[in-house]
């Protein structure tokens, strides 16, 4: 077993940070703040991270085949343009419900943007329940509606051989699995894969490894996860330096490095002080496992 490092890599003091997705083209770490309502790209290269400010809180970001990127911004499904920092909305969910925003999303391996919304928070985690929904942009721009009564759409990802779909709803402390239909993109057939431990925390954002296993990390928990999802055996846990650790990505050379975010919101001024690195960008290397480059949008 190769020894694992941890080191925040990036103290970018992050109110929340989200969606780390790895950009190969430019050797660079997207991710988001949401409350911050920023989208930044960090060039492991130069050092150097660039921001965009959207007018609403920002919960996930994704690359796109014909170049830019896309997010969920707010209750839309956009498209950003880097060079000139624009925005374009591509469709609107949640019409009825002012006060929902969406969370993670991700792309599948067909092209479609998944991301699920919930009720905006009073406090971290707090929140009027049942208010959420999981929903995919298809790439000609029209909207699907999977299921209702959501309350902190989470994580996801597709299982290797794409037939499986891995769903996290935060409140309900479960990783779920679906049968998955890449050509439809429809979900059926929802069980339950992993039941969270009470020291794991609230289960957060999620991805998967070339072995098949999945990666949680564990908010409140300070800690990644990695479970086999045929087993429903927790396999390792990975603590970090702090508590709020929010999702995960591999990226980096043959994507063999973990890129873990996290937050401070909710944390009040000894916890700070405590974990001084708190909404910083943590990279985990040694891990012995390489993950899978990310999908792009194919709209």
């Amino acid at each position: 077993m190769s020894s694992i490092k941890i080191e925040c890599v990036l103290p970018e003091n992050c109110r929340c940070g989200e969606s780390p997705v790895w950009e190969e083209s430019s050797n660079s770490l997207l991710f988001v703040d949401i409350p911050a309502k920023k989208v930044c790209r960090w060039n492991l290269l130069t050092n150097q991270v660039q921001r965009m400010t959207v007018d609403t809180p920002v919960s996930s970001v994704a690359l796109r085949q014909s170049g830019g990127y896309v997010a969920t911004v707010g209750t839309k499904f956009c498209a950003l343009n880097w060079e000139d920092q624009s925005v374009v909305v591509l469709a609107t969910v949640d019409k009825d419900k002012k006060n929902n925003r969406f969370n993670d999303g991700k792309v599948d391996p067909a092209g479609r943007y998944f991301a699920g919304t919930m009720a905006e928070e009073t406090a971290p985690a707090v929140l009027e329940r049942h208010q959420g929904s999981l929903y995919s942009l298809f790439p000609d721009h029209h909207v699907k509606k999977y299921f209702d009564q959501v309350d902190i759409s989470n994580g996801l990802d597709w299982s290797l051989d794409h037939k499986i779909f891995y769903y996290i709803d935060s409140l309900s402390y479960s990783v779920d699995a679906f049968d998955y239909n890449l050509q439809t993109g429809q979900i059926s057939n929802r069980r339950s894969v992993y039941k969270l431990e009470k020291d794991e925390q609230i289960p957060d954002g999620m991805c998967i490894d070339t072995e098949g296993k999945l990666w949680v990390a564990c908010y409140n928990g300070g800690r990644v996860i990695r479970l086999d999802p045929e087993t429903g055996k927790r396999l390792q846990t990975v603590k970090l330096p702090v508590d709020k650790t929010t999702s995960c990505c591999f990226g980096g050379k043959d994507y063999s490095e973990m890129y873990v975010t996290c937050a401070r919101d909710g944390m009040d001024s000894e916890s700070l002080l405590r974990q001084p690195e708190a909404g910083g960008i943590f990279k985990i290397t040694g891990l012995g496992v390489k993950g899978i480059a990310p999908y792009p949008y194919a709209g």
